[in-house]
């Protein structure tokens, strides 16, 4: 098994083979051309994002600045909107399902690291330390708003139709139409309208 497919399942995987820091390496120079593209230029911004991310549905925005790690684990849907100055970091698997709105600042991450100090790290012979990590995916669902300056742990799911209030810290998965927020984020009431 490849580092890669090693990364893409969620086992440990050594982050400094060579194949990963390629990819990583094309995602940085897309993002970094993505961000320098003049906001009006709307045809050249979704022709280096859809080489940046794994897919982006019909009618897709994301406002420039925009940050990720591989790009390619990224899949929005249709209609879409991604505000500025987010962080996607997509070791693992991120999808945004369609009409969902994410606000500004918001982070995403799917990276892990062991809680234990002697199990987050490995040596080798020369002495040298290097980090373990693994990866959870990350799933928004359709027709939902994440609150600007929030921020989405590992292996979170956001259902359907669900407002993540600003500033939350989503540690745990939130149910569908639901209204949630704080630190650590929790429901607040429940919608049905949208369901």
């Amino acid at each position: 098994m490849t580092e890669f497919e090693k990364k893409q399942s969620g086992k440990i995987y050594d982050a400094r083979d060579s194949e990963l820091r390629s990819l990583q390496y094309r995602a940085k120079d897309l993002m970094r051309e993505y961000n320098r593209i003049p906001a009006a230029n709307e045809n050249e911004k979704k022709r280096v994002l859809d080489l940046l991310v794994g897919a982006a549905g019909k009618n897709v925005r994301v406002n420039q600045p925009f940050y990720v790690d591989y790009g390619s684990n990224i899949f929005i849907g249709d209609n879409s909107f991604i505000n500025l100055n987010c962080t996607l970091l997509d070791t693992g698997k991120i999808t945004i399902g369609k009409n969902t709105l994410i606000g500004p600042d918001v982070k995403i991450y799917t990276a892990v690291h062991a809680k234990e100090t002697s199990e987050r790290f490995w040596e080798e012979d020369d002495g040298a330390v290097y980090v373990k990590t693994w990866t959870q995916p990350v799933r928004i669902g359709d027709g939902v708003w994440i609150g600007g300056g929030s921020i989405l742990l590992p292996g979170v799911t956001i259902g359907d139709h669900a407002v993540i209030g600003a500033g939350s810290v989503v540690t745990e998965s939130i149910p569908a139409g639901a209204v949630a927020c704080g630190n650590p984020c929790k429901v607040k009431k429940r919608r049905e309208a949208d369901i």
